[in-house]
């Protein structure tokens, strides 16, 4: 069985596409033949060395993806042998099959085919859970979403313009604009300095945006804080590429609320995971909600697909397919 590990932190020479046993099915496990393996910035910061320590050397990376169910464990119900599924995270998702918690997984519909679904999984719970449950957008609010090309945040803007807002996205090149607009962004800056504010802020009407969603990093941070009207909320996310450092709460400007949302708090138990994939899916099939697909990686070039995330040249999903 083909799969991709780290054989130490680094950069993307320490990923090695290597064969191991097939894994062992024990209670409550599924196995399942990966079709399709998302790949997000959360890996590379694995990669790196910023997550999951404790696991052994060589480390199998990925941790979402969609595929067929091969067989099931003891005390699994509600699953059946050659059920296509997806999942979130289940670390070591880049392989050809992988043993998963039953409590993991969702079904398929069959309108949604096995890429659609391994590129939406991670970044469509977490555009979810930014836009409806840490910050619920209101018919009429204004958000300033970062990165808006990216597969996160082409998702987070169709879900904001379902719920009534507005979106201004950020994006680090001009020809990443038609991309962000096609989502569905009022108005998209271009930038790469940390130089938006005052442009956000007067295509907000001069008062600010009701919220900013920020994965960019410690450039970003302060032109987001300036950005935000009175008593706004700040999302920040993108732990891979640094925090802002130590912050003094008193100086926080505006009586605006900041916060660290985590996509796992918008699905913690297995009911909700189903519940709110469903909700994704059927988006979807109707048509609410388009996946866009910027590059799809056999499994072995899984290194040349961290580099090109990396590069930000990228739009969209990456995906690797065994």
């Amino acid at each position: 069985m083909k799969t991709v590990v780290m054989i130490r932190p680094g950069g993307t020479n320490v990923m090695q596409s290597i064969d191991r046993p097939l894994p062992v099915l024990s209670a409550g496990q599924v196995l399942v033949r990966v079709a399709a393996a998302g790949v997000n910035f959360m890996d590379i910061g694995v990669r790196q060395g910023n997550f999951w320590s404790e696991m052994p050397l060589p480390r199998a990376l990925g941790v979402e993806g969609a595929g067929r169910v091969l067989a099931i464990g003891e005390g699994v119900d509600g699953l059946l042998v050659g059920q296509r599924v997806a999942w979130m995270y289940a670390p070591g998702s880049y392989a050809e099959e992988l043993l998963i918690p039953a409590a993991s997984l969702v079904p398929l519909p069959d309108a949604v085919d096995d890429r659609t679904a391994a590129a939406v999984m991670m970044q469509g719970l977490t555009a979810s859970h930014f836009a409806t449950d840490f910050y619920p957008v209101q018919p009429g609010d204004i958000a300033l979403v970062h990165a808006a090309a990216g597969g996160l945040g082409l998702l987070l803007t169709q879900i904001i313009r379902l719920r009534g807002g507005r979106v201004i996205g950020r994006v680090s090149s001009p020809d990443k604009v038609a991309v962000a607009k096609e989502a569905g962004a009022d108005h998209v800056i271009v930038d790469s300095q940390g130089r938006f504010a005052e442009e956000a802020t007067r295509l907000a009407g001069g008062q600010g945006v009701h919220v900013v969603y920020d994965g960019s990093g410690p450039m970003t941070f302060q032109g987001s804080l300036d950005s935000l009207r009175s008593s706004g909320t700040f999302a920040w996310y993108g732990p891979v590429l640094g925090g802002p450092g130590p912050i003094d709460i008193m100086s926080l400007p505006k009586s605006i609320k900041l916060g660290y949302p985590s996509f796992m708090h918008h699905v913690p138990t297995p009911e909700l995971l189903r519940a709110r994939s469903a909700r994704l899916f059927d988006w979807i099939v109707t048509g609410q909600l388009r996946i866009r697909i910027g590059g799809e990686y056999p499994l072995s070039d899984a290194a040349k697909a961290h580099a090109d995330m990396e590069s930000r040249a990228t739009t969209g999903k990456l995906l690797l397919i065994p």
